[in-house]
């Protein structure tokens, strides 16, 4: 049973060492720009070796979404199930803090979510539609949001991920951190979150 759990460990090991290396050769390139061969010698493995990981390089690079995608996922849980003006602050606090700590995991979801493998789009852009999805739900058991339509609560939900990544992309432009330019960065964002806020607290749902 130990030598079964330890293959299974050194497997599991070697596949997150693909999904680094990959991060790492597209620290300043597009993923359509590595190849297979790059990524197994940065891992330390034979080309060969790499099939028995992933059965494709767009595989790959969907493991590296959901990889990255699970960053983002935890970094909204808080602003997800307690959306109000008094934790903006807070939130962006934490998307800060996060995108400093993966920064390459963040260049290659926003560069990636309008680029050239297809795959690889399609997975962002059904890993953000399941975040929106799981704010829609949240919203939904708020006291004064339980009445809202399903469509007004995923309209809310959209505003608030599409205001995160636009500041993602925002921080990621950025030459210097805790800088001046943050600071603005932060502020412009609290306050586009508290208009939503303040905006869902004045808004009159349509019905069903």
């Amino acid at each position: 049973m130990a030598e079964t759990v330890s293959r299974a460990e050194r497997k599991e090991r070697t596949r997150q060492s693909l999904v680094d290396s990959t991060l790492e050769l597209i620290a300043e390139r597009n993923f359509a720009s590595v190849s297979l061969r790059e990524v197994a010698r940065t891992a330390g493995i034979v080309p060969t070796a790499f099939y028995r990981h992933f059965a494709s390089m767009e595989d790959l690079g969907i493991a590296v979404v959901e990889d990255s995608m699970r960053v983002l996922r935890h970094m909204l849980r808080d602003a997800r199930r307690q959306p109000s003006t008094k934790n903006a602050r807070e939130s962006l606090a934490i998307l800060v803090r996060q995108v400093h700590a993966h920064d390459d995991r963040f260049r290659f979801l926003t560069r990636e979510r309008y680029g050239g493998v297809v795959e690889v789009r399609r997975a962002i852009d059904t890993e953000l539609r399941l975040l929106v999805s799981e704010l829609t739900i949240d919203l939904s058991r708020m006291p004064g949001l339980d009445g809202w339509s399903v469509d007004d609560l995923e309209m809310c939900a959209s505003l608030i991920v599409n205001s995160m990544l636009a500041t993602v992309v925002d921080l990621l432009d950025l030459a210097r951190p805790g800088s001046a330019a943050e600071r603005e960065i932060i502020s412009r964002a609290e306050r586009q979150l508290r208009v939503i806020m303040l905006g869902m607290s004045k808004w009159e749902p349509r019905a069903g």
